[in-house]
């Protein structure tokens, strides 16, 4: 599976590795392969299905990142029969949807809310109020606190 790195993906596991906190090279690894599953889970991915020439059901592969990955892979191994591309729809942002991501691009960055826009008043030109009945947010933040240098 081919994925290009996003700049806060890669931040977040560079945090991680350049974290003094960590009892021993295992358990840093560990938080490392869990912060990369939740990256992963953030992004849609593609499947091949496939069917024989006399339409029998073939071969599934993927997760593929991308349709054009997916369609490359499919002319490479020059299968028989028919393929298709099909979307993954990402359990992670269906969860994050409900129940918020913390710090993640294209959600809300109040400290309290982390849920996408849809769920923020759109009374005005700017997003309002999150209507989750769970957050107290009161204004969609679209950019995460500048930080000092």
């Amino acid at each position: 599976m081919r994925l290009t790195p996003r700049k806060h993906e890669v931040q977040a596991l560079a945090d991680i590795l350049t974290d003094p906190g960590f009892a021993s090279p295992e358990d840093m690894a560990k938080a490392v392969l869990k912060e990369a599953a939740s990256i992963l889970q953030m992004r849609d991915l593609w499947v091949l299905t496939h069917r024989w020439a006399d339409g029998s059901k073939g071969l599934n592969y993927g997760p593929f990142g991308s349709v054009a990955e997916t369609e490359a892979f499919a002319k490479k191994m020059a299968f028989g029969g028919t393929g298709r591309a099909i979307p993954l729809t990402s359990s992670g942002i269906a969860l994050a949807n409900h129940d918020g991501k913390k710090n993640w691009p294209g959600y809300c960055y109040d400290p309290q809310c982390g849920h996408p826009p849809f769920t923020h008043s759109s009374a005005s030109a700017s997003r309002g109020p999150c209507h989750v009945t769970t957050c107290s947010c009161q204004k969609f933040v679209k950019d995460p606190p500048k930080t000092k240098k």
